[in-house]
């Protein structure tokens, strides 16, 4: 058997989300056809995941290998999820749906709205609430774009692009096993060795990642966007992304000319060893940056929020843009 990759839905641009209420009624079409289905794999034997994103599904399709059926509401290498508008057809993904996989932390609200409008008694599983809350506690400077967000009795300080974190995808790997395994127990440990697996090849690019700093101690980076915010502290290399263009860029919102100005002078006079660039939401301000980086001479590291056309999964495509990293330092 086979199992499949299916974009449920795509969508492009950031745009704004359909309220609670419009997805709900959405969701109302086909509520019941799903049903409570939790812990009850699908006639073929294969359980049955619905992810948010293409990243996560990925992850989900690495760990469950032919016995899952997985299929991703947003692949579109364009879309960007916080501004995704959930379609009709997105609801009907959760029929028959064994276990969820969402990013969390205000990055796919869309998602969590289909699921609670859905019906469906399935296992969830949310990235964000597997990082570790102390992430941002460390000696070094907060990571660009962090917010405040609440989980449950606690609040901390957290950047919500968590599948840069390698240490979170790991825990997220063997949630997906122990959730699938409690789905489908006579293939348990098929789902634990596979998990292993993969936890070993994250191990190894994190070691990879963090070479790139070892060799070139206190290099800068400049981000348009501080969406590989976690692998760069991981790389070891200061971004030093003036605050209030991060803030501005990430809230969609113009940053001021100092901010411009600040940003574009550590392009121009190659005060940074390379900018490390948002390709799903380029803007006039970040499309500039890209192109005097380019006339300085300054290496661009494009960075994506989906798994682009031509990868085989996430660790193929987190290898890559690993890669692409260390290139860019190595060449300054």
């Amino acid at each position: 058997m086979t199992h499949r990759l299916t974009p449920a839905a795509t969508g492009s641009g950031r745009r704004p989300l359909r309220t609670a209420a419009a997805i709900a009624g959405l969701v109302a079409l086909t509520a019941t056809a799903c049903g409570d289905s939790q812990g009850q794999p699908a006639a073929d034997g294969r359980v049955t995941v619905v992810a948010s994103t293409n990243v996560w599904a990925s992850v989900a399709t690495a760990i469950g290998g032919d016995d899952v059926t997985v299929t991703a509401i947003l692949s579109d290498p364009s879309a960007d999820p916080h501004g995704y508008e959930a379609k009709p057809s997105d609801a009907t993904a959760f029929a028959g749906a064994d276990v969820v996989l969402s990013n969390g932390g205000g990055y796919d609200d869309f998602f969590t709205t289909l699921v609670d409008s859905s019906g469906v008694d399935v296992r969830r599983i949310v990235a964000v609430d597997l990082a570790d809350p102390d992430a941002n506690d460390h000696d070094a400077e907060p990571i660009p774009g962090d917010t405040a967000h609440s989980h449950g009795e606690h609040s901390h300080a957290e950047n919500e692009h968590v599948w840069y974190d390698m240490e979170t995808v790991r825990k997220v790997a063997g949630k997906v096993a122990e959730e699938l395994a409690a789905v489908a127990p006579d293939k348990a440990e098929t789902f634990r060795a596979n998990a292993a697996n993969f936890d070993k090849s994250v191990q190894e690019l994190t070691v990879k990642a963090a070479e790139i700093g070892q060799r070139k101690p206190g290099a800068k980076v400049l981000s348009t966007e501080p969406v590989a915010a976690y692998l760069l502290r991981t790389a070891g290399l200061d971004d030093v992304t003036p605050a209030e263009f991060a803030e501005a860029v990430e809230e969609e919102s113009d940053p001021s000319a100092a901010a411009v100005a600040d940003a574009e002078a550590l392009v121009t006079g190659k005060q940074v060893v390379a900018l490390v660039y948002n390709s799903q939401t380029e803007i006039p301000v970040t499309k500039r940056l890209k192109e005097q980086a380019g006339a300085a001479g300054v290496p661009v590291v494009g960075v994506t929020e989906t798994l682009p056309p031509g990868v085989t999964g996430y660790l193929d495509w987190m290898t890559k843009q690993v890669d692409a990293l260390a290139g860019a330092v190595a060449a300054a």
